[in-house]
């Protein structure tokens, strides 16, 4: 295996990944002889399904792990940015969390400074160690960074930015927090940009900005999303992750569903498939056992290997190679009288002006905005978790509210394995296990849900909802961690449910298909629009929504 960095010169391209081969911890191959490149100024995205391994991609080429096989090589200089940035260490200041989003030099030099400055505060250090960390840091250009944070800061940060080395982490929103690293690697001038999941937590505006950031950006991107419209508009070339391979489409997602049924229908027979896979196993297996002659440690995995193999030679013609998730979401819903929701005058403190608004059966209606504006504080008002500070909220008779969290956050649930949350709702073993098959979870069944993916979790959440057989289904950003086929899966269903739904999102392919959208901007109005494109122009325009509503002959509620 070798991983190689090196400065940007006339090699074909800045990414180079040959035959790389990934298992997991006392795990079996997640995907192995993965092979592309991506050539200077390219912005590539990998996508695939939840678990195929994307992200653990991005980490190889980080240098963060160790692949099993195969090789990389990046050309020229390379920032990351990892999905949780600033998540996992809440307690952090901002400038610590800046210094992970530097150049290598930076940040060891970085980090040492932190370190020193601490040592001097407990008098571990009579300020000699600290004098030398901030020479260094400034003759690395740390001072010239600083002004980068600073500037960044003013740009990404709504509430007054302070001082970076003591303001933390924790004070920011996960929207704030992505946006700002996203600002400093775009004007960082890096050659390499490894980007996972860049827009989570984005709202709609920021995520606009990130699609204009994208197209103008010189250095090579490779990114992991599930936004189907960034991926329209941003990428240049797929990297599509599937089965245990992958292959490459050479557009935006624009093209892709299209090129991917003509590969699919290219691939030929039944037959002709089962003997290409036949034969890739077979010499992947040869391989391993080449390597497990070298070295016993590897002896598990080529173990592992002919087993897959076997397996598959034993169960004769399988379907494709590359198969789909076969996905089905099936959301029944029930009658309710005609006013589902009787908002009067409702406000709260702090995030949004008193309104009203009625919701009808069988509406489908999107809250829309900036992040911080409430849009979650009105899904659990709607809900009962919460109460609004003023006004009323009134459920038309037979009304049965489900709600989907946008964090999966069910404490009912932590403990317990799949299997055993969905029997509470479908007592029949065999009914349980074929809707967790429907769902992709099958695999999962005995796995408990705080192990989950975010994907996977997000699956059963809905899965729930369908079983429980609400009329009402109230949606915290529903599609945020599930993969593009999942997503289609709970939309198409969605199409088909005999029943309200309310919906928190920003994925604007999900709004797309909605009836109505509720905006609430950041001066805390609340009014709503009947057009998706109208909404779209409202949350990039918000000074011009007067004179959007007055062409729609629209009336602030």
């Amino acid at each position: 295996m070798t991983v190689t960095h090196s400065r940007q010169d006339d090699r074909v391209s800045s990414i180079v990944v040959s035959e790389l081969d990934y298992a997991p911890p006392a795990s079996d191959s997640l995907f192995f002889d993965v092979s592309f490149g991506v050539s200077p100024g390219d912005h590539a995205a990998i996508i695939g399904p939840n678990g195929g391994g994307k992200s653990t991609i991005l980490r190889i080429l980080s240098g963060e792990l160790e692949p099993d096989g195969g090789g990389t090589t990046v050309t020229g200089t390379m920032l990351t940015m990892t999905q949780d940035v600033g998540m996992s260490r809440p307690d952090d200041t901002i400038r610590q969390m800046l210094i992970e989003a530097a150049l290598p030099e930076l940040r060891t030099a970085g980090r040492r400074l932190v370190k020193a400055e601490k040592d001097m505060a407990s008098g571990e250090d009579d300020g000699m160690g600290y004098a030398e960390a901030l020479t260094e840091w400034g003759d690395l250009g740390g001072y010239e960074l600083e002004s980068q944070w600073d500037a960044a800061a003013e740009r990404s940060i709504k509430s007054a930015v302070g001082d970076l080395s003591t303001r933390l982490v924790g004070e920011l929103s996960g929207g704030e927090r992505k946006r700002l690293v996203l600002d400093l690697l775009f004007n960082s001038g890096a050659d390499v940009l490894l980007l996972d999941e860049p827009d989570n937590y984005l709202d709609i505006p920021t995520r606009v900005w990130l699609e204009q950031q994208i197209a103008t950006c010189q250095s090579t991107i490779l990114m992991v999303s599930h936004d189907r419209s960034l991926l329209e508009r941003s990428a240049t070339k797929l990297i599509v992750l599937e089965g245990s391979g992958c292959w490459v489409h050479g557009g935006s997602y624009l093209t892709f569903p299209e090129a991917r049924e003509k590969r699919q229908a290219l691939l030929g027979d039944a037959l002709k498939r089962w003997n290409t896979e036949e034969r890739r196993l077979h010499a992947h297996m040869k391989v391993m056992k080449a390597r497990a002659a070298q070295n016993f440690k590897n002896a598990t995995k080529a173990n592992a290997a002919e087993t897959r193999w076997e397996k598959f030679v034993a169960a004769g013609p399988p379907p494709p190679p590359v198969s789909d998730q076969n996905i089905h979401v099936s959301l029944r819903g029930a009658d309710s009288a005609r006013r589902v929701l009787d908002l009067r005058q409702v406000g709260i403190d702090g995030l949004f002006l008193p309104f009203s608004d009625e919701v009808h059966f069988g509406e489908r209606v999107g809250l829309i905005g900036p992040n911080g504006t409430g849009k979650t504080h009105l899904l659990k008002a709607l809900g009962g978790s919460q109460q609004p500070d003023e006004g009323t909220i009134g459920l038309g008779p037979r009304t049965s509210i489900g709600t989907f969290t946008q964090i999966n956050d069910r404490p009912d649930f932590i403990g317990r394995d799949s299997v055993d949350i969905v029997r509470e709702r479908t007592p029949d073993d065999e009914k349980a296990m074929k809707s967790l098959a429907r769902y992709g979870l099958a695999d999962h069944a005995r796995q408990e849900f705080e192990t989950l993916s975010g994907g996977q979790k997000a699956r059963l959440e809905v899965l729930c909802l369908e079983l429980e057989g609400h009329n009402v289904l109230l949606l915290d950003e529903p599609t945020d961690n599930l993969d593009i086929e999942s997503s289609e899966a709970l939309e198409n269903a969605l199409d088909g449910f005999q029943g309200t739904v309310v919906a928190v999102s920003h994925d604007r392919t999900f709004l797309a298909r909605l009836d109505r959208f509720v905006v609430i901007n950041d001066d805390g109005e609340v009014y709503s629009l009947d057009d998706f494109e109208l909404a779209m122009t409202a949350l990039a325009n918000p000074s011009d929504v007067a004179s959007v509503k007055m062409a729609k002959s629209l009336t602030a509620l």
